[in-house]
């Protein structure tokens, strides 16, 4: 009697174990699969969820600086008074205003001065036409010297060409001022009203089809400045990623050393402005040097930071998501290098991956379904 019980007991114990290892295996897939976020195909449709499958590639090496765009030299006029007088500027003209060339941006009125330039200029035309013409007369005789003539003459073609200058002047429009070329207006460095004499600057005007991006390199990326190749950059005014290689860039100068008192060396791009850049805005860059392969990396997009970890989300079937820490390199911008957390072949969410965070974290997302 004693050796039946001892066999009931030994079957209960080997049922009781079984049934143990089959809720602890339930327990784990179920925890496993706590973790997925559910949306249907039409949800992720209308929420504008795009996946991409991970192919590692070339990944250029990132040096990042920043930066500031430059206008290119020989793409800038000043722009100067021609004739001493009032300021008035064109209606609506500021800085950043197109200008076409030959343009006027400015008159400048002499009307209120005490010394009226265009009515001095008038008296000595006419004195100096009343001085030549007398000459020209004189001189078939021989009454006055062929070198007298030619000194009359000139003096006559001077003051012409300064009574012509300011014929604005004398119909009280005052005399129009006008752009060199065309652009815009990049400093204006006189107000209406100022008074003006003869040279001095008073517009600064650029074209932006050539541009500099000179970016300010920490020195301790010396040793590798010879492999950069190319740059990026974004600027503060928008999200935008502006890539050198796909503007006509070219690298002009990698500077030997530090400036006075700075940590920083230069280097310097030049680039045809494709997407009007502005010309003196700070901007973040991104230098490229030497490819590597075989790099796993994902748009900037794909990232979502909890505390300081990053995070991207996975797809792992049509309607079924997965949160995956991940750690990362370097990164040109545009992309970023995963140096851990996600292998090759795995699709990943590039955009929208807010809204699959927030579908996460909603209690009324149903439960993911599994046949065991």
């Amino acid at each position: 009697m004693v050796s039946a019980l001892g066999l009931l007991l030994l079957a209960s114990c080997q049922h009781k174990d079984a049934h143990g290892e089959e809720a602890d295996a339930h327990d784990a897939e179920k925890k496993a699969h706590s973790t997925e976020i559910v949306i249907s195909t039409e949800q992720a449709r209308e929420a504008g969820i795009v996946v991409e499958r991970i192919v590692p590639g070339g990944f250029s090496g990132v040096i990042p600086a920043g930066g500031k765009i430059l206008a290119a030299s020989g793409n800038e006029a000043t722009i100067v008074a021609t004739v001493p007088g009032i300021v008035k500027l064109r209606q609506g003209i500021t800085e950043g205003t197109p200008v076409g060339k030959g343009s006027t941006v400015f008159t400048i009125s002499a009307d209120k001065l005490q010394d009226n330039p265009a009515k001095q200029a008038a008296v000595a035309y006419q004195t100096a036409k009343a001085e030549y013409e007398r000459a020209a007369k004189l001189v078939k005789d021989n009454i006055v010297t062929r070198k007298e003539f030619n000194g009359i003459r000139a003096n006559y073609e001077s003051a012409k060409i300064a009574y012509e200058a300011l014929a604005g002047s004398r119909s009280g429009n005052g005399v129009a001022v006008s752009s060199p070329i065309s652009g815009y207006v990049k400093t204006c460095l006189v107000r209406e009203g100022d008074y003006v004499s003869v040279g001095q600057p008073m517009m600064n005007v650029t074209q932006t089809r050539k541009l500099y991006l000179k970016a300010n390199v920490p020195e301790r990326y010396y040793s590798i400045l010879g492999t950069v190749r190319s740059a990026k950059f974004k600027t503060a005014y928008s999200d935008r990623i502006y890539d050198i290689g796909t503007m006509s860039g070219r690298l002009v100068a990698t500077g030997k050393s530090t400036g006075d008192g700075s940590p920083y060396i230069p280097v310097t791009f030049e680039f045809n402005n494709q997407a009007d850049v502005m010309p003196g805005a700070f901007v973040e860059t991104y230098l490229l040097t030497a490819k590597r392969a075989n790099v796993i990396s994902v748009p900037v997009s794909a990232l979502t930071d909890e505390n300081g970890v990053n995070f991207v989300y996975v797809q792992t079937d049509p309607t079924c998501y997965e949160r995956r820490e991940v750690t990362i390199g370097e990164t040109d911008g545009e992309r970023v290098e995963i140096t851990s957390g996600l292998r090759g072949g795995e699709k990943v969410v590039t955009r929208g991956a807010t809204q699959v965070r927030l579908a996460g974290a909603s209690t009324s997302i149903p439960a993911h379904s599994h046949e065991h």
